[in-house]
Formats: C-alpha cells, structure tokens, sequence
C-alpha cells in the first residue's frame, strides 16, 4: 500500500491543531458562562482535602484542562491562598475532571462535528447577548473537538499498515515503560493530555494500537501533563514549587503501581468493555477514568504524607504570607458587638505590620535589586487588598448593631484606618513599578539620591510601625510622635527635591533618573500622610474620652 505521507502529516497536524482550539475554545466558553468564578470555588470549598477534590474535578471540568487548574492551584498557592495540603486534594480532583473530555470523545459524534461547528459560529456572530456568545463558544468548541478527531483519524488510518509502527506497538506491548516515555513526551510537547488521550483513541479504533500498548501510553500523558504546573512554579514561592512537585509524585506513583498491575488492569479494562458493550474510544475513556479514579482513592488517605515527602525533596523555609484574615468571627456580630469591634482591631493591626513590612522588603528590593524582595512585596500587597475588603465588609456587618458612643468612634476610627493601611501597600506598589522601570532601562541614581531615599525610606518605615503601635496601644504620646515624624518626612522631601534640581542643573543626574527619583519621594510621602492619618484617628479618639 503506497502512503501518501504529506498528506497523513498534514491531516493529523491540522486535525491536532482544530482539536487544540476547539478544546481551548469549549474550556473558555464554559468558564465564562460559569462568570469566571473559578479561583473562588478554589478558595472557598478547600476547607478539607476532600472538598479540594471535588472543586478540583469541577474547576477542570469547567476549564477542560487538568493543566490549567493545576497551575491556577500553584498560583493560589503561591499568592498564600490555599496551603499545600489544600492544594493536594484539588490537583487530585484535577486529574479525576479531566477524564470528562475522553469520555465527550467517546461519544462518536464526528458525522456531526460540522452541523455543531455551524451552530457555535451563528451563536457568536448572530447574537448580541454575551451569554449566548460564550454558549457559542463552547458549542463551537465541541464541533472543532470531533472535527479535528476525524481529521486525525483520517490522517492516522494509513499508519497500522506501517511495519514500523506496527513494530513501535509491538515493543510497547511487551515493554510498558517505553509506552509510558512515549506518552509522557508526546503530552509535553502537545501540552494537552486530552488531546494525546483523544489520539490513543483514535488509534486504538482503527485497530492501529493494541489496548496493551495503549494502557501504559494513558500513563504516561498524565505524567507529561504534569510539565505545565512545574513551568508555572519556575520562580515562585517554595510553597508552589512543592505544589507543582506534588503533582509529578501524585502521578509518578500511580504510573509505578499501575505498570506493575498492567496485566490485571489490561483484564479489568476489557472485562468492562464487554459487559458495558463499549465502543473503542469510551474503552480508553473508561481506562483513563479508571486509573484517575483508582490512583485518587489509593493516595487520598496518604496527603499528610506526600505533603512531608515533598516538603523534604524541596527543602528550605517558605514564607507564607496569609490572605485571609484570622479574627473576624461572624458569630460575635450578633452576640457581642464590643468582641467583634476588637476582633476588628486585631485584624487591622495584623494588616498594619504587613503594611510595614512590605515598605521594608520594597526598601531591599530598591538597595538589591534582588526579585525575591518584589515579589513578597507584591504578596503582602495583594494580601492587604484581600484584608481590606475582607475587615470592610465585617465593619459594614456590624455598623448595623448598637454602639456606645465610645464604640461608634473605634468603628468609624477603624474602618478610616483600614482604608490608610491598604493604601500604602498601593504606594509602595507604586515605589516597586518605578524600581522595575529603573532597571529594566539601566537608569542609574546618582549616590548621593540613593543615601537621601534610604534615610527617607528608613524614616517612613519607623513611622509607619509606630502609627499602628499607637493604634494598637491607643497610645497618645506615641501618636504625637507620629505626627512630628510625618512633619520631618514632609520637610525632607522638600529639601531633597530642591537636591535634587542642584544634580539636575550640574549635569550630575540625568532626567530618567530624576523622575524615578521625584516619584519615589513622592510616593513615601503620601505613605507618610497615611500613617499620620491613623494616628489622628488614635488622638481624636482619645480626646472623645477625655470628654
């Protein structure tokens, strides 16, 4: 039999392509629909691992990929969302959810894939309604999906008169592990492992494969779907790296227990396709379905141990920056007004040494130029974003119960001072962007800028602790003290700006470096202001006892 080979590789790389798309397109589609509520339903039903699960099997069937909810698991992670025992149930659920799309495959619709293609493209270009759009979008999605697999199948029929293939299926029969390197580089470079389980498929219908080479392949595309997560986590926390890590052992173990099983399980699968009556494709469907299910229920009981086992493998201390807040009961809104306005407290004061702290990881980051300084700074910024809205939101819950006059001004003092505190994590998100821009241009500070930013950032970050000790302690001696340090800011950026147009006017500082220069001060000031900000509110409250 002569093969025509362009056109088997132009079918099968042009069907790989449209099945991509359409799968990327139905992920999208449904994730809009769903109003992109995805890192919600992470962080809000991982409260245990088996809830992780079942979010993770929602979230993937949601977004059709296994790797895309495994990598926005590593970013929750990383961002201190979710701990890394949340993150082990969810990436299980993952790899369980993402079973979904061989079992779509193995529904033969692929007489069909162009009628639904048709429809998906007169929902999107035939309708205003943006719900109809994102229902169009996975309709079309799922037409591309069997369109590109008869394209494929097409493309792949003429490969089981290849001796050489034939040879290939032969020694993966007889050899698992080379089945399972095959699967696992193939979905690397494919970076889909829906779309290497659709190509089994394929092949094990039209009699190209057999299920015994078949099996370990299935194994290994869920090793090699495992790269993506390990990309993402290139340059994240340590905690995300164990996440990602997390990921490759969950499936390694599986791969290892199932390729010692082979036989049994190879007995298993055929045993269901005889008395489910399954077409070939739903046998692989269900295979796949099998393992992930299987390997799931198998490491369930062990987390706390892969937990240990990666935290070992990937050793060092992470710092996790919390997200959410540790005070804020509902329960005392009702029943304790005066407890809840403390828990309140405790949770802006929590806020207010973030704040501190990020001012200081920004002042290393500025002096170093060291990323890992940045990027806890943009954590804890982010975290103040998450505090702000969370402590708003128990203060507008409460606003509703009756006060004392006294308690009344601690409410009012507190919700002005969470405002104060988120913004200057905005402020020295700012100072970061402008030091990014300064590098990224190789724009220099003259020494003489970079000693007048370090006594000013110094200064700031004094005042700043001190504000939310006084706020803390509602000390008034420590509150004036504030204040007198905030007008010592104000006086030094005046004088440093005037330093500056000396440099500017002798040609020592060029303008770039002016202007990353002016803004920084700028910005320190303005956190300055916040802090006074939460002092006054310390002395306005103190004089409303005092009378």
């Amino acid at each position: 039999m002569q093969i025509d080979v362009q056109t088997l590789i132009f079918e099968f790389v042009g069907g790989l392509g449209i099945f991509l798309l359409g799968l990327k397109s139905m992920g999208e589609g449904l994730q809009k629909s769903a109003g992109d509520k995805l890192k919600e339903i992470l962080d809000r039903f991982t409260s245990n691992p088996f809830m992780g699960v079942l979010a993770g099997i929602i979230v993937t069937v949601l977004i059709q990929s296994s790797s895309g909810t495994t990598v926005l698991t590593v970013g929750l992670v990383n961002a201190g969302f979710m701990t890394l025992r949340q993150s082990i149930g969810v990436i299980m659920g993952a790899n369980i959810g993402t079973t979904v799309t061989a079992f779509i495959i193995g529904i033969d619709l692929g007489q069909y894939a162009l009628p639904i293609l048709a429809v998906g493209s007169f929902l999107i270009f035939f309708f205003k309604n943006n719900r109809i759009n994102y229902l169009g979008q996975a309709v079309f999605g799922f037409g591309a999906l069997f369109f590109g697999l008869e394209l494929m199948s097409a493309g792949m029929s003429p490969l089981r008169e290849v001796q050489a293939f034939q040879d290939l299926t032969v020694s993966m029969s007889d050899n698992s592990v080379l089945g399972v390197v095959i699967g696992t580089i193939f979905t690397f470079v494919v970076q889909s492992s829906s779309a290497t389980i659709g190509i089994l498929q394929e092949l094990f219908s039209s009699n190209a494969i057999e299920l015994k080479a078949a099996l370990p392949v299935l194994f290994g595309d869920n090793i090699g779907t495992t790269i993506t997560a390990v990309l993402a986590s290139i340059g994240a926390t340590i905690a995300a790296k164990r996440a990602a890590f997390t990921h490759v052992i969950f499936n390694l173990i599986g791969t290892t227990v199932f390729i010692v099983l082979i036989g049994p399980f190879t007995d298993l699968v055929m045993f269901l396709q005889s008395q489910l009556g399954l077409n070939d494709p739903m046998t692989i469907a269900f295979a796949h379905g099998t393992f992930n299910v299987t390997n799931t229920v198998m490491q369930f009981p062990f987390i706390g141990a892969l937990a240990l086992l990666v935290t070992k493998l990937i050793p060092g201390e992470d710092v996790l920056v919390e997200y959410k807040p540790k005070h804020l009961d509902p329960i005392f809104i009702q029943q304790s007004p005066s407890v809840a306005l403390d828990q309140a407290k405790e949770e802006v004061l929590h806020m207010g040494e973030y704040a501190h702290k990020g001012l200081v990881e920004t002042s290393q980051y500025l002096n170093t130029h060291n990323q890992k300084h940045a990027e806890l700074a943009m954590q804890i910024e982010g975290a103040l974003n998450n505090l702000d809205r969370e402590i708003t939101h128990y203060l507008v819950q409460l606003s509703g119960t009756p006060f004392s006059d006294q308690e009344s001004a601690k409410h009012t003092a507190l919700l002005d001072s969470v405002r104060d505190v988120e913004r200057i994590g905005d402020h020295f998100e700012n100072i970061i962007e402008l030091i990014q821009y300064k590098i990224s241009n190789k724009i220099n500070l003259t020494d003489q800028a970079k000693i007048d930013l370090n006594e000013m950032f110094d200064l700031t970050a004094i005042t700043v602790k001190q504000a939310i000790q006084s706020l803390g302690d509602m000390n008034r001696e420590s509150a004036l003290e504030v204040v007198h340090k905030e007008n010592q800011i104000d006086q030094m950026e005046r004088t440093f700006r005037k330093k500056h147009i000396i440099r500017l006017n002798e040609g020592i500082c060029i303008g770039a470096a002016g202007i990353v220069f002016v803004d920084i001060l700028s910005n320190l000031e303005r956190i300055g202001d916040h802090a006074v900000n939460i002092a006054e509110e310390v002395l306005q409250e103190k004089v409303s006892d005092q009378q």
